[in-house]
């Protein structure tokens, strides 16, 4: 299957190759919600409830929560028919589309009416560090990265941070730990890593608001260029009435309704640092998997294992697939 095979993830091809087992969950009698695990589970239901409720009866029908340990909870979730609909980053959606033929519906907004958001680097306040510091590889300090399916907390850093700079953060630091938004932000509070990632919204706004005496310890000192707010999908199994549905009630939530009505759904999304859905489509992973690409060629660039001839060829392979992805974008009808 061809590399925009993948990025596609038509559905007629998934369908077609569907088995019986996700034929029958066509119109399940409810549904599903996957959320990613940022923080806690019981952070994140307390959180999640009003909106989970509203869905629910805009839909008549239940919509349950699915809470796994790790990104990779929700797109097996998805693969394995254990989950209707989830909210992904654009990281783990990449992921779903190839694994388990997710297509993305919706887009999220943030709670301040923005588009996106930003990855960041922060130490402790008292450290002294700078990024420079951070960055010179002296395996001397504790570095706090994400998960290999977060977007903020380990693509975009991989990308404009260790790919850029040429170095393995393995061979950097003394030590390298994966863990959510979370536990990077509190363990750099806390001291017990020198430095992070983590994304500029979600937890890095809410530690500013809940625990105000956390976020004072804290220190930015690298922010990544923008990244596109994350997106929504469903199984494409689904039936197109049930889709139709979940549609409606993306599109006109905290939209539509009487004036309490939209200003209590506006809470509700406040709850999850969202703001109101836009519409989109698997076109929105494009510069993801464009990113990714260069990451990898920046990777292999500086790495002194490969001899100049398998270099050559993977970096051939590499611009080759950049390529087919920017025609692919270039393409995209336009409104």
């Amino acid at each position: 299957m061809k590399f925009l095979t993948r990025i596609a993830a038509s559905a007629a091809i998934m369908a077609g190759l569907a088995v019986p087992a996700l034929a029958e969950r066509e119109n399940p009698e409810e549904l599903y919600f996957g959320i990613l695990s940022t923080e806690s589970s019981s952070a994140q239901r307390e959180k999640w409830g009003p909106f989970l409720e509203a869905m629910e009866a805009s839909l008549g029908m239940p919509v349950k929560p699915f809470f796994a340990a790790d990104y990779a909870g929700v797109i097996e979730g998805m693969r394995f028919d254990k989950v209707d609909v989830v909210w992904y980053g654009n990281k783990s959606a990449m992921v779903a589309v190839d694994r388990a033929g997710a297509e993305i519906f919706a887009q999220t907004t943030e709670a301040t009416g923005d588009r996106g958001y930003w990855s960041v680097m922060i130490t402790h306040k008292d450290s002294g560090l700078t990024y420079e510091d951070v960055m010179k590889c002296g395996k001397e300090l504790d570095f706090g990265i994400g998960d290999p399916n977060s977007t903020s907390g380990f693509l975009v850093p991989s990308t404009f941070i260790f790919a850029k700079e040429g170095v393995n953060p393995k061979d950097c630091f003394k030590t390298v730990r994966n863990a959510n938004h979370e536990t990077n932000l509190i363990s750099v509070a806390t001291k017990q890593v020198d430095a992070a990632v983590a994304s500029s919204t979600g937890m890095y706004s809410r530690l500013k608001n809940a625990k105000p005496e956390l976020f004072a310890e804290l220190k930015e000192i690298w922010r990544s260029p923008l990244i596109a707010s994350d997106p929504m999908a469903w199984r494409p199994e689904l039936d197109d009435a049930i889709k139709s549905k979940i549609m409606y009630f993306f599109m006109t939530y905290g939209r539509q309704g009487t004036d309490e009505e939209v200003a209590q759904a506006r809470e509700n999304l406040a709850l999850i640092d969202m703001g109101p859905f836009i519409p989109s489509s698997n076109a929105q992973l494009w510069p993801f998997y464009e990113m990714d690409q260069i990451r990898q060629r920046m990777s292999i660039e500086g790495d002194d294992t490969y001899s100049d001839d398998e270099r050559t060829k993977k970096i051939v392979e590499i611009n080759a697939k950049i390529e087919e992805i920017r025609a692919a974008a270039a393409a995209r009808p336009r409104k």
